[in-house]
């Protein structure tokens, strides 16, 4: 238990010492070897319980004397939290956040010293490959994304016309995160989960809103409101469970929920957290808070898009996975992730601006993984659980190097990309290698959503079918596009990439390292850590062997071998060809810019290379209008149906 603790821990005591720390040397030795030491422990961590099955830890007999104080210090904190909330909900004239945060933390201290106080708790905290897999995430991902945010910050103050420093600030919200997401995945008390749960919800509201912009303001609030809404769905799973069941452990509640003749004395607690995980993890109709995530610090973006934030909530969802298949709780989280899917990938074509093209292939890669999550199969389970790992290494790559982009070329519009080869040819081959991974073929990706599109055929539901085959299908367009312009070739370019500060080009070379170790070890990861997890969860209600419902062992090892020969082709031949550049034929003379020619009546000409948006068949405002109203047409009915069910019974 003593490395759960510190991995909780540790990034907490760093995030203390960067609010301390005002010179950039300081910060940078201090942000490097915590991210080390972080990094190791999770490995650690993860060696250690990697063979074995779930292993629980009962704090209460090892920390006897503190235990107690451990609730009383979260519990205070949450209520200086709601503090915080009410009062800037006050100067910014965001009168729900303040009637979310009067609501939620009032009901929640009156739980804890009423009815949870007679409730035991074995163990508090827990490990199993899931978490373990959520561990590496954050201690590996996670800390590459703060030590990149040295450089990318360095420039962004630079940029920043004069105004306070704030680096302190941002690195503390940074490492307290990450102490955060480590407490959500070891928490087996859904309280001590719940509370770290909310320290997530403010870091974001905190981060998205760091340039304190109005339209930052904004987007922070937004992002508050939606999540307290999930939270305040997360405290009445837990009252309901208390008051009812006596039960706030959430092995012993999946123990017995995931068991058919018990399914239905669960229903209400576990529709409550399972909405809690989709407002988390930005499914519609709450996606529009990870979007206006956009506007703040590309380190920000990366973190809440790929490592952290949005994967508590599918963490959550994937755990509840055994106990809600089959139900009304399992109908509503599917169709609500086959249409956020759907609608966000219809939305991607129509965006020029690469974040928003990355934040709407989030969402509906996030939609394609609670669907999966809803069925409650064990092999809709094994590839929402590949698509996490996956998407968390190729999307971090992907935003980080339109982060750099953008500082380097003064925009993040795919459309002024062009001749990004010729500029920046190393972070241009970077971003090819993490758009390749995220939709073709053999990266484990594309292999991810195929086992995902078999396992929801044989739920026997052709609605989700067709959802996510179509959903699937465009991403092309949106990937194609931004593909296209990273390939090509532009003569007259300056070479600018000398620019980029020394974390940010290591932060980017391990990320690529990373895409390519986790599509090699594709068949281990499966094989060793995904099936072993599904095996122990669905021990209660699973009808037979996991890996006969996912791709087989040998269709993996060919698409490594696949991905190992990609990896050296390039190496053997590179250095030994012959470049013979010739002149650009354009409808005329080509010019020496490499850009224009001369054409008819001496004029000179330059040519563009734009890309079709679509934006009359796939308007943003349309397609976000379309699956806001259909999932909560959805919501509102399953809502219904449980709460008849409920009453009936």
């Amino acid at each position: 238990m003593g490395i759960i603790a510190f991995l909780v821990l540790f990034p907490f005591v760093v995030a203390l010492a960067l609010l301390l720390i005002r010179n950039d040397r300081g910060r940078g030795v201090l942000v490097t070897a915590g991210s080390i030491v972080i990094a190791a422990a999770s490995i650690y961590a993860a060696a250690s319980f990697f063979s074995g099955g779930a292993a629980y830890f009962d704090v209460n007999e090892a920390y006897e004397p503190l235990s107690e104080l451990i609730g009383y210090a979260m519990m205070a904190i949450e209520i200086a939290l709601a503090v915080v909330i009410f009062v800037l909900g006050v100067r910014h004239r965001q009168p729900l956040a303040c009637v979310l945060a009067a609501a939620q933390t009032p009901l929640m201290v009156w739980f804890e010293l009423s009815e949870g106080e007679g409730i035991e708790i074995a163990s508090a905290l827990y490990i199993d490959q899931l978490s373990i897999i959520m561990a590496l995430i954050i201690g590996i991902i996670g800390t590459l994304i703060c030590v990149y945010a040295l450089g990318y910050m360095k420039d962004f103050q630079r940029h920043s016309h004069g105004e306070p420093d704030r680096r302190p600030w941002f690195f503390f919200l940074l490492f307290l995160f990450l102490a955060a997401m480590y407490g959500i995945v070891f928490s087996n008390d859904l309280v001590w989960m719940f509370f770290f749960w909310e320290i997530t919800t403010l870091c974001s509201f905190f981060l998205i809103g760091f340039t304190r912009t109005e339209e930052a303001v904004r987007n922070s609030f937004r992002a508050l409101v939606m999540n307290l809404l999930g939270g305040l769905g997360f405290v009445g799973a837990i009252i309901y469970l208390g008051k009812n069941f006596g039960m706030l452990e959430l092995g012993t509640i999946l123990e017995f929920a995931s068991q058919p003749e018990y399914k239905g004395y669960f229903t209400i607690p576990l529709a409550l957290l399972a909405f809690a995980g989709i407002t988390k993890a930005a499914q519609m109709p709450f996606n529009s808070w990870l979007l206006g995530a956009m506007v703040a610090p590309t380190p920000t973006s990366a973190l809440l898009h790929s490592s952290t934030m949005v994967k508590a909530g599918v963490f959550l969802i994937l755990k509840l996975s055994p106990a809600i298949g089959g139900t009304w709780t399992g109908t509503m989280t599917t169709l609500v992730g086959g249409i956020t899917f759907l609608m966000a990938s219809f939305a991607a074509v129509s965006q020029s601006n690469a974040k928003r093209v990355l934040a709407y292939s989030t969402v509906a890669n996030l939609g394609l993984i609670v669907a999966c999550a809803g069925t409650g199969l064990e092999g809709a389970v094994w590839a929402a659980t590949m698509l996490i790992i996956f998407h968390a290494v190729t999307k971090s790559l992907l935003f980080l190097c339109v982060g750099t982009a953008e500082h380097n070329i003064g925009s993040r519009d795919i459309e002024d990309m062009d001749g990004l080869f010729g500029r920046m040819p190393r972070l241009a081959a970077f971003m090819i290698t993490g758009i390749s991974a995220m939709y073709l073929a053999p990266f484990g990706m594309l292999l991810s959503k195929w086992a995902a599109l078999e396992s929801l055929i044989l739920a026997s539901n052709p609605l989700i079918v067709l959802l996510v085959i179509f959903g699937s299908s465009v991403t092309l367009f949106y990937w194609g596009k931004w593909l296209g312009k990273m390939a090509a070739i532009v003569g007259g370019q300056e070479n600018i990439q000398g620019r980029v500060h020394v974390e940010e080009w290591a932060s980017l070379g391990a990320l690529v390292a990373l895409v390519a170790a986790a599509c090699l070890s594709f068949p281990t990861l499966s094989n060793r850590v995904v099936v072993p997890y599904i095996m122990d969860a669905f021990a209660a209600s699973g009808s037979g062997d996991v890996l006969e419902k996912t791709l087989s062992n040998d269709n993996m090892v060919i698409m490594s071998v696949m991905v190992a020969i990609i990896i050296l082709l390039p190496l053997l031949f590179y250095g030994r060809t012959n470049r013979k550049i010739v002149p650009i034929y354009l409808s005329g003379a080509g010019l020496d810019d490499g850009r224009s020619y001369t054409g008819s009546m001496q004029k000179k000409t330059e040519f563009k290379l734009r890309n079709w948006y679509m934006e009359t068949y796939f308007a943003e405002r349309r397609m976000n209008a379309i699956g806001v109203v259909a999932t909560c047409a959805v919501l509102a009915f399953i809502l219904a149906m449980v709460l008849g069910g409920v009453i009936a019974s």
